[in-house]
């Protein structure tokens, strides 16, 4: 596991968005960040799902979070660059972005992978996290020091058969992170990846039916390369592709 102890402090008054934040790695990520001090944008598909994360933040005293439902597979530009918009007005800059959501989709042979259903993983894994970087880099830019960390995946680094959209989202992924990273070089933002490796997930569950979930880590315990790369102690670091087991 990544090893880093985050000081109970280390996000205060920083402003954070987390994507997927309803469920799984981005609930455990936005509830880990507002623990440590952050004020949390939670923004995902189902509401129900947000609020929940919403009430265990409120309830156990971190900072208000901010419910923002989008769905990211018909998300427009112009939803998009009103939610910047907003950030700006409510919070004046963006510290941190956590591009958390994606959608595994098929796991098939090239060959038998429809169309339609390479261009929505492709539309919710890469699409909308572009649109959000593109739309949210200004705010970013205005923060004294600021994070932006795509998710990877192991198969984003090595293509395997049958993983068909979603690694050739994940590449895309790296991809993208890698440029943004180097245009922000000599700049107060910093970008990176991170593979959370095998975790307790609902994904991870529907990708290897036959395995034993309890045999892989929670979303918890995969938190400190999340906290290392969303704070202070990691300025310099920039364009890395970072493991969280």
């Amino acid at each position: 596991m990544f090893d880093y102890k985050a000081k109970p402090d280390l996000l205060k008054d920083r402003t954070v968005l987390v994507t997927g934040a309803g469920r799984g790695i981005g609930a455990a990520a936005a509830k880990t960040y507002a623990a440590h001090g952050a004020t949390v944008l939670l923004l995902g598909k189902t509401e129900s799902n947000l609020n929940q994360v919403y009430d265990e933040i409120s309830a156990a005293g971190h900072p208000e979070p901010v419910v923002v439902p989008l769905d990211l597979e018909h998300a427009t530009t112009v939803q998009i660059d009103e939610l910047g918009a907003m950030i700006e007005q409510e919070f004046g800059c963006l510290d941190g972005l956590l591009h958390n959501a994606s959608i595994l989709g098929p796991r098939t042979p090239i060959e038998q992978l429809a169309d339609e259903k390479f261009a929505q993983v492709m539309q919710i894994n890469v699409q909308a996290t572009f649109s959000l970087t593109r739309a949210l880099l200004p705010l970013l830019r205005l923060s004294k020091d600021a994070s932006i960390i795509y998710t990877s995946s192991g198969v984003g680094r090595v293509g395997r058969a049958y993983w068909g959209a979603y690694a050739v989202s994940k590449f895309a992924t790296e991809g993208l992170m890698q440029v943004v990273a180097d245009e922000l070089d000599e700049t107060h933002v910093r970008a990176n990846s991170v593979n959370p490796g095998a975790t307790r997930t609902s994904m991870r569950a529907t990708a290897y039916p036959g395995e034993n979930p309890n045999n892989n880590p929670t979303p918890e315990e995969i938190m400190p390369v999340y906290l290392y790369l969303m704070g202070p102690d990691s300025q310099g670091i920039n364009g890395q592709a970072l493991n969280a087991q």
